[in-house]
């Protein structure tokens, strides 16, 4: 059934936060008073100075940004010691370039000190020198967040967990905490429509986060096809735009599609700043 608007639709915010920009303590406490229903920080462990990989151009994220960024999961646990209600998830974690048992363990212990807010947005990585100083192949990195999740998914959820696969292999291993939230924190997976995406959200993922959300309804046919070929539920997949400037019609327009939240882009900025767009923000509610 299609709503009328105002909507009951959830609006979580995003924002690339940085060391200049809202404390993300305070932007938690203000998002949550003002009814967001989630808060999502991006990834990047560093940034080359050969700068050989172009940054991406988006609106409102200056190239300068980018190496600015402050380790997320320690962030979100900053974050949620200072809330009680608001989600706090990862938009998005550069999975590749992570230890997994190192990933499973620190992400599990975000989601006990949460009470099982955290949420766990990933993505396959642009830049192919900061994943080489990982030691990291660019042309391996989506194998390697398939596997590296397939194997903190067994950790998360197995009392003795092992993997054995091309880039993770572990041998049969204890693991606490688990995560609160049951078979572990939900994973959606960011990124642009193609098979390959696809194929990662049906084997371990609980959604699908298009940047933006243009192209949603072209491609939710495709979607449904594959996790129907891997007997995968596609009413459980979640269809989450990510960092969304906000305009009624195209709130609407999703929430017709049957979407359920959005996470509205804020640009980065000082406390001030950023409280004025999340006021300006409320007229969506």
């Amino acid at each position: 059934m299609i709503r009328i608007y105002p909507s009951e639709m959830d609006l979580g915010i995003t924002i690339h936060l940085t060391d200049w920009c809202i404390d993300i303590r305070e932007l938690a406490i203000e998002a949550e008073a003002r009814g967001f229903s989630s808060v999502f920080i991006p990834e990047h462990s560093h940034i080359p100075s050969s700068q050989k990989t172009p940054v991406p151009a988006v609106s409102g994220i200056a190239s300068e940004d980018y190496p600015r960024l402050p380790d997320p999961l320690v962030s979100l646990a900053a974050a949620a010691s200072v809330t009680t209600k608001i989600r706090l998830g990862t938009g998005v974690l550069l999975v590749a370039q992570h230890n997994p048992i190192n990933l499973a363990k620190g992400t599990s212990t975000l989601d006990t000190i949460s009470d099982g807010r955290f949420e766990m947005g990933v993505g396959y990585g642009w830049n192919r020198e900061e994943m080489l100083h990982h030691g990291v192949d660019f042309s391996t990195r989506r194998e390697r967040v398939r596997e590296t999740m397939l194997a903190v998914k067994e950790l998360w959820t197995k009392e003795e967990a092992e993997f054995h696969g091309e880039f993770v292999d572990f041998e049969s291993s204890w693991m606490w905490p688990k995560p609160v939230q049951k078979n572990g924190p939900r994973i959606m997976l960011g990124g642009a429509p193609g098979p390959t995406i696809f194929n990662h959200i049906a084997e371990f993922g609980n959604g699908w986060m298009p940047i933006g959300g243009s192209g949603v309804k072209a491609s939710l046919p495709e979607l449904k096809k594959i996790c129907e070929s891997k007997d995968r539920d596609f009413s459980e997949i979640s269809i989450v735009p990510f960092g969304t400037v906000p305009e009624k019609e195209k709130l609407n327009y999703f929430e017709e599609l049957g979407v359920n939240e959005v996470i509205l882009r804020v640009p980065a900025g000082t406390r001030e700043e950023v409280l004025k767009t999340l006021d300006s923000y409320r007229e969506f509610f």
